[in-house]
């Protein structure tokens, strides 16, 4: 057996036997840790099945655009061996997250769902405060392109009751489309979470920098809060970007505000903060694009931040027409 050892494996684009191969590979390699079905179909419960029978190592399962059967019930049976969950958003798989919600998967740290390419639909109900419940331990959560629609529980109980998700590392749940995400969504899901480096937020256009300051989220090294869509794009003058640069400037490493209608004054005394509370080679990603960044306010960040390898400022109107566009090194900026 040349593959006893192997503990990776990934099936792309298979239509037939996809069935027969993961049988061969949970059969012959004990010590199988993550399995990845690209594009995958005809995936039975004959062989999840199988997996459950061999695989007791597999701790990480990927389905992002493939069609299976019998997940459910492996998770069921065997959910307490995963670490690891990405699917794709659809009828069947949004069962999976029923089934994580209902504490199949005590010791999941990454969840992840999309949304394929082709498909409308990107709506997806889920329960907070039970999936805070049943996964204590969840490090990473993405929902990409997917609208999550917060329920609330039965019995009424208070999200305060609970830890929340403790452990917390990585939130994004970034949109092209509109946004249900509120202040009060947002904090129902971050209010336990201390241990927070990233917050991707891109099309979140209800969220204010308001609550976004009074999350207690001391250790956030990236937020990317970008609008992307012109169809859902605020177009009221905003402002409040200060409070996020005085509470997180001297450990930001990347930030993405593109297209948020910050005043001219605001991004001004923001970016002044970000020089003054930064170390000199924190900040290394910064997106400006569509604002209303201004001479004297970029003049201060290019001079004092020396780490900064990726600066956009395209369709930045109130900058000089040879400035408008995306810098990708030291040496350009």
């Amino acid at each position: 057996n040349r593959f006893s050892q192997l503990r990776d494996f990934s099936l792309c684009h298979w239509k037939k036997n996809a069935d027969f191969m993961i049988e061969a590979v949970s059969r012959f390699c004990p010590q199988l840790r993550s399995l990845r079905l690209s594009y995958c179909k005809s995936v039975t419960a004959k062989a999840f099945h199988c997996l459950g029978l061999h695989s007791r190592c597999l701790q990480s399962i990927d389905l992002q655009q493939s069609e299976v059967e019998g997940l459910l019930e492996f998770l069921e049976n065997h959910g307490k061996q995963i670490r690891q969950i990405l699917f794709t958003h659809g009828l069947k798989n949004d069962r999976i997250l029923a089934a994580v919600s209902r504490g199949c998967c005590p010791d999941l740290e990454l969840l992840e769902v999309n949304k394929r390419l082709d498909s409308k639909d990107g709506e997806l109900p889920v329960c907070m405060q039970q999936l805070q419940m049943a996964c204590p331990k969840l490090k990473t959560f993405r929902m990409l392109n997917v609208r999550p629609l917060h329920k609330t529980m039965r019995n009424g109980a208070a999200s305060s009751t609970g830890s929340g998700f403790p452990l917390l590392e990585e939130l994004c749940i970034a949109t092209t489309a509109y946004s249900y995400m509120t202040d009060r969504d947002l904090r129902e899901v971050l209010f336990g979470s201390t241990k927070l480096r990233v917050l991707d937020l891109r099309g979140c256009s209800r969220i204010t920098p308001s609550a976004l300051a009074a999350l207690p989220c001391p250790e956030l090294e990236c937020l990317f809060w970008g609008q992307y869509s012109s169809q859902f794009r605020s177009s009221s003058m905003m402002s409040g970007l200060t409070l996020l640069t005085q509470k997180w400037g001297p450990r930001l490493q990347q930030l993405d505000i593109a297209n948020q209608p910050f005043t001219e004054e605001d991004l001004e005394l923001a970016m002044s903060y970000l020089t003054q509370t930064s170390e000199t080679e924190t900040l290394r990603f910064l997106n400006l694009s569509g604002t209303r960044i201004t001479p004297p306010a970029l003049r201060s960040v290019v001079r004092q931040m020396t780490a900064l390898n990726y600066l956009n400022l395209s369709s930045c109107r109130y900058l000089p027409r040879g400035l408008k566009k995306i810098y990708r090194s030291q040496e350009e900026i």
